[in-house]
C-alpha cells in the first residue's frame, strides 16, 4: 500500500527526515509516533507530495505520485491535525462540495450516512463556523471519507474530541479498518494507538527508531515481567523462599504485597501462586505488569534508542 525507500528532507543543510523505510501492507492500520519535531508531518507531507523530497522515493499502491498523481489521490483520504473548513456554508453543504469533486454517486445518502455515524446528523443544516472545534474534527473526517478511499492517513484524528467522541472515531476507524481499508495514524494519544493500530513506527530527530507491534516492542525492551502479588496475610520467609526458584530474578515485599521480577518466557503467575501456596501463604490477587505504550515510547525516545536491526538505519 505505502512503502518509501531512503525517503530524506533537508532544510538549509539541516537534516529533518533521514534514510526513513516505511512499509504500510493493504488493511494494516500503522500508527505513526514521534515527539513533537520528530519529522512526523514532514514525512506526511512528502507522502502526500506537499512537501518534495530531497532524496528517496514514496510508492502508493505500486506507483509514485509522479506516475499517477490524480488516480493515486482519489484513493486517498487525508485528515489533518487543523481542519481548515469554509465557515458560511453548513455541513452537508461542505461535504457535498467535495463528494462533487471526487464525482461521488448517490451523493446525498453518503453524506448523511457519515453525518449520522460521526454523531453529526442533526447539525448538519448549520453554518460550519457555528460548529465547535471537536464537530469540525468529525467533519474533516467525514470529508477525508466521503469518496470511500482505500487508504487513509490521520494526524492527530481525536486531539479535539470528548471521551465519547474518541471512541466513536475509534470504532469508526476500527469498522472501516475491517471493511478492507488502510490507515497510517499519527497521534499523541497513545492509549487509543495502543487500541487500535496492529504496528507502531517511533520516530525521533528524524530517523525511524522502533517498527513493530506493540507486544513486540515491549519484549525488546523488557528482558522479563514483573508479577504484582497480593496475599491474605504476611507470610514470613517467602520472599527469599521466592528468590530461590530458577525463573525469579528479584523479589522486593511491603508486608502482604510481593513484587516478583522474573526472566523472559512464559507466563509464570501459576507457578509462583502453587508455591506460595505450598508454604501456607493465601494469593488473593496475582497480575503481571506489562509496560505501557507511553513507558516504551519515553524509553525510546528519550534515551533515542534503536531497535531496527536490519540495517535499515544508519546512526
Amino acid at each position: 500500500m505505502l512503502v518509501t525507500e531512503s525517503l530524506c528532507k533537508s532544510y538549509h543543510g539541516k537534516t529533518v527526515v533521514k534514510n526513513l523505510k516505511l512499509h504500510i501492507a493493504p488493511g494494516e492500520i500503522y500508527g505513526f509516533l514521534g515527539p513533537n519535531g520528530a519529522g512526523k508531518s514532514t514525512t506526511i507531507g512528502m507522502i502526500l507530495g506537499i512537501i518534495p523530497a530531497t532524496a528517496g522515493t514514496v510508492r502508493l499502491f505500486g506507483r509514485t505520485l509522479g506516475e499517477d498523481p490524480i488516480g493515486i489521490k482519489r484513493r486517498i483520504g487525508v485528515v489533518g491535525e487543523v481542519q481548515h473548513c469554509y465557515a458560511e456554508m453548513t455541513g452537508y453543504e461542505y461535504l457535498s462540495f467535495f463528494a462533487g469533486l471526487f464525482g461521488v454517486a448517490e451523493r446525498r445518502r453518503r453524506i448523511w450516512e457519515l453525518l449520522d455515524r460521526l454523531g453529526l446528523a442533526g447539525d448538519g443544516r448549520l453554518p460550519v463556523g457555528a460548529y465547535s472545534q471537536g464537530m469540525q474534527q468529525k467533519l474533516g473526517i467525514a470529508r477525508a471519507l466521503v469518496h470511500d478511499p482505500e487508504f487513509l492517513i490521520l494526524d492527530e484524528p481525536v486531539s479535539s474530541l470528548d471521551p465519547q467522541g474518541i471512541k466513536g472515531v475509534r470504532d469508526l476507524i476500527l469498522e472501516e479498518n475491517r471493511r478492507g481499508k488502510t490507515f497510517l495514524v499519527s497521534s499523541h494519544l497513545l492509549s487509543e494507538v495502543e487500541k487500535t493500530c496492529h504496528r507502531i513506527g517511533i520516530m525521533n530527530r528524524g530517523r525511524l527508531l522502533a517498527e513493530d507491534t506493540v507486544d513486540d516492542i515491549r519484549a525488546k525492551l523488557c528482558s522479563g515481567a514483573e508479577i504484582q502479588v497480593e496475599l491474605a496475610e504476611e507470610l514470613t520467609g517467602i520472599a527469599a523462599a521466592l528468590k530461590t526458584l530458577p525463573f525469579v530474578d528479584s523479589v522486593t515485599a511491603n508486608g502482604n504485597l510481593l513484587m516478583v521480577g522474573t526472566r523472559s518466557g512464559p507466563d509464570f503467575r501459576a507457578d509462583i501462586a502453587r508455591f506460595i501456596l505450598d508454604r501456607g501463604g493465601l494469593v488473593t490477587r496475582i497480575a503481571r505488569r506489562q509496560m505501557s505504550l507511553e513507558e516504551a515510547f519515553v524509553t525510546i525516545t528519550e534515551n533515542n534508542i534503536s531497535l531496527l536491526h536490519d540495517g535499515r538505519e544508519e546512526r
